[in-house]
């Protein structure tokens, strides 16, 4: 019940924030550069058709959505960057605007994609493509917690006992009600990541996420409850829950 109130007292906040602060242009940054080794496929898993779509395009329709979001930016491999002109057309995607290569790394790659965002945005959503299961809905209650504290991600609680373990052996059990699973999107005031990207390059830092460079730079992430459906897709198996989930939502064509 507590969880329950803290939640719904967070989504007063930052409705709040909104009302009085304002929209503000928000671009998302789509990391869709990944590979289809641990899935098995012989193609890309953004590739990979669920539901009779392309994963990277349910990806790409819940941010299209979105009315907190203003434009889209992908960050594609290079030999793919070309179906993104055959999506933008097939799937009304109007928010896509610019399609880039990716960088040697994730973290590299999100730079690429935000050093290609408007001059006009005020804040960057940074997702991974492989989350095909984002919904309008979440994305408008992280960037809601983003403008009312500067910064914040879509995570899920931890449900199972959290082990920490040295040498092979528990040293430690975590109270698990301060155990959180990092998700995407991770929105930031486009100051906020600007300067947190670029230390980090500066300082030769590799973060896991993009949360893990802000958070370097001394400043506070909100954690937003997003739910264990909001998962990556890596492995075959996740393929198949992700289309039975898909499905369950009607998303088909």
């Amino acid at each position: 019940m507590e969880n329950q109130s803290s939640g719904l007292l967070d989504k007063v906040k930052n409705a709040a924030s909104a009302i009085l602060g304002g929209r503000r242009f928000t671009s998302a940054v789509i990391l869709a550069g990944g590979s289809g080794t641990r899935v098995g496929a012989a193609q890309t898993k953004q590739m990979i058709t669920l539901c009779g779509l392309p994963l990277i395009v349910h990806t790409l329709l819940a941010f299209e959505k979105s009315e907190y979001i203003d434009e889209i930016v992908v960050v594609a491999k290079k030999e793919e960057i070309e179906c993104y002109d055959a999506f933008r057309t097939e799937y009304g995607l109007t928010k896509l605007t610019k399609v880039v290569p990716g960088g040697a790394t994730r973290q590299q790659s999100a730079k690429n994609g935000f050093d290609a965002i408007s001059e006009k945005a005020d804040y960057a959503a940074i997702h991974d493509g492989a989350r095909a299961l984002i919904t309008p809905a979440q994305i408008k209650e992280v960037v809601l917690s983003a403008y009312a504290h500067g910064a914040a991600i879509a995570a899920s609680r931890a449900t199972d006992t959290v082990k920490y373990a040295e040498g092979g052996r528990i040293a430690e059990t975590l109270d698990r009600a301060h155990i959180w699973l990092a998700q995407t999107p991770q929105v930031f005031r486009d100051e906020i990541y600007r300067a947190a990207a670029y230390t980090a390059e500066q300082n030769g830092f590799e973060g896991t996420d993009d949360a893990s460079l802000v958070e370097a730079i001394g400043i506070g992430v909100q954690l937003v409850d997003c739910g264990a459906e909001n998962f990556k897709v890596t492995v075959a198996s996740d393929l198949r829950r992700a289309e039975i989930l898909l499905s369950e939502r009607g998303e088909q064509t």
